[in-house]
């Protein structure tokens, strides 16, 4: 992707809650970080040249991480999934970066087959992109980790008409009925499907986590007042029941899920249901000062119920808010220096092992939420994030370098659509001669419209071939239903109004100051 339309990612949607400088030394800096990072935004503009195929042996030995806690890139494909050309040129980078592995949240861009066809995306992936994606993590000597939703966030699935009958609250899309003997069969059925396609997957994540509604439906209620209302203990049912049918279809394979849901639990319940014999918790917190004494009381709380292994999770994009378009450094940034704070007192718990920590990049809250920011975003706080996680800690230089780039340093647009709106509701002779009632009533001064028409027709003439060739590069990168939303959300709103004043202008000029029109348009 050119630069210039990189920063159109930044820019386009007019963020008040940062500076165009603010975002320019921002970026800067990450483009230091990473020297060769407009390289990975060139790719489409390059002959693409295909890789050598990777031969894939029966019963190759899964890939070996680095020395100590393993780190692990998160890709949410929930929303704006990137096709598969563009993980050619960000596997090399995440490896290069020191990442060891990529965690794959499929949702609905998983090829599901059979009576699951249903939950495929119109865009999802093929089985042979599939076989290219692990390819590529082969090369790259990244590991593959699936993730598959059993319990909370199966929007995508229980929207269907089909399922409504399995959830927890009927209203709501967000939970499965534990208690439903179809739930149970629809979750195993996803999770075969994944596990098959992945045979030599060390690790299955089945998330579990943000179970909304839980014990609010008749069967629910019913069993609660069966077992002293005890909600922790029905939704240890449910997990331990998915973790030991994956831990019994293929030998060898270790479980991960998310740990909220256990917080609250007791160790001796854990304990008494045996999950910690089949899974290990990750301990997810993304916020810029996090409590690290409370999550060191969460690990004494899990090595209490006899967990042996542990994950941490991070954030480097889409943890801070539900419509973010920048991804904000110095909080991310913050976040993982927690992190590092936590990981290094872990020496305090010698029977416990830090297995790893996932940098999560979250491209929706849920299914049904807008985009967060994309991908290409979100590349300079990756390299940063992974880099301070190599290194532990963050090098002192980068500051130096925070302070010190010049503001040409890089090209840097100086307008962006937010000016646009700006310039139509606050240019003098738009808002005194041209307003929403003048052109609601076919009536203006021509002279007037003269002030300003051909500064409206040359921005909008400048904008359309600006968004004409960046729809281009997002085209490159992602799925037609992405660009769509993402234009939609960002782009289309303020290009309408610009299209709409320029045509109104035109044609109220040719009434040449004729008296106020009867009949509105």
């Amino acid at each position: 992707m050119n630069l210039k339309y990189y920063f159109l990612f930044l820019s386009v949607s007019g963020s008040t809650m940062v500076t165009k400088r603010q975002a320019l030394r921002a970026v800067v800096l990450c483009l230091v970080l990473v020297a060769d990072i407009n390289s990975l935004f060139n790719w489409a503009q390059k002959p693409e040249v295909p890789e050598p195929p990777v031969k894939k042996e029966a019963g190759t030995a899964p890939l070996e991480t680095s020395k100590g806690p393993a780190r692990i890139v998160h890709l949410d494909l929930k929303g704006a999934a990137p096709k598969v050309k563009y993980m050619k040129q960000i596997f090399p980078l995440f490896s290069s970066l020191g990442a060891d592995g990529v965690l794959l949240e499929y949702e609905d861009m998983f090829p599901y087959h059979g009576n699951l066809t249903i939950l495929r995306s119109p865009y999802a992936y093929s089985m042979e992109d599939i076989e290219e994606i692990k390819s590529l993590a082969k090369l790259n000597k990244l590991e593959l980790i699936p993730l598959v939703q059993v319990f909370g966030h199966l929007e995508f699935v229980l929207k269907h008409e089909r399922y409504f009958h399995l959830r927890e609250v009927s209203a709501f899309p967000n939970s499965l009925n534990p208690h439903h003997p179809g739930s149970v069969a629809l979750v195993k059925d996803m999770v075969s499907q994944v596990m098959d396609c992945h045979p030599d997957a060390r690790w299955f994540h089945m998330g579990a986590d943000e179970v909304r509604g839980l014990g609010e439906s008749q069967d629910s209620k019913n069993w609660l007042h069966s077992n002293k209302g005890d909600v922790g203990k029905m939704f240890l049912n449910h997990a331990v029941s998915l973790a030991r049918f994956i831990t019994e279809r293929r030998s060898g394979v270790r479980v991960i899920l998310w740990d909220d849901m256990l917080r609250k639990i007791s160790p001796a319940t854990i304990k008494e249901s045996g999950l910690q014999d089949l899974a290990s918790p990750t301990i997810w917190n993304y916020l810029k000062k996090m409590d690290t004494d409370g999550i060191g009381t969460l690990i004494s709380r899990y090595h209490e119920a006899g967990f042996k292994g542990i994950w941490f999770a991070s954030a480097f994009k889409g943890g801070t808010g539900i419509d973010q378009r920048w991804t904000p450094l110095d909080y991310q940034l913050q976040n993982h220096l927690s992190w590092i704070k936590v990981m290094n007192s872990m020496t305090k718990y010698p029977s416990i092992t830090l297995h790893g920590i996932l940098l999560t990049g979250w491209q929706r809250f849920e299914h049904h939420t807008v985009l967060c920011e994309l991908l290409p975003v979100g590349i300079p706080s990756l390299a940063m994030c992974l880099q301070s996680l190599k290194h532990g800690k963050c090098q002192g230089n980068c500051k130096i370098v925070t302070f010190s780039c010049k503001e040409n340093t890089i090209y840097f647009s100086d307008d962006n659509l937010l000016s646009i709106r700006l310039m139509i509701i606050s240019y003098s002779h738009i808002k005194g001669g041209f307003s929403r009632y003048h052109r609601k009533y076919n009536f203006a001064n021509p002279r007037i419209i003269g002030f300003f028409q051909g500064r409206l027709k040359k921005l909008l003439d400048k904008w359309e071939t600006y968004i004409e060739n960046f729809r281009m590069e997002m085209e490159a990168i992602y799925f037609p239903d992405t660009v769509e939303e993402w234009m939609e959300e960002n782009v289309n709103a303020n290009m309408d109004l610009l299209r709409e004043n320029a045509r109104d202008a035109e044609r109220i000029l040719k009434l040449n100051g004729q008296p106020k029109s009867l009949k509105t348009l």
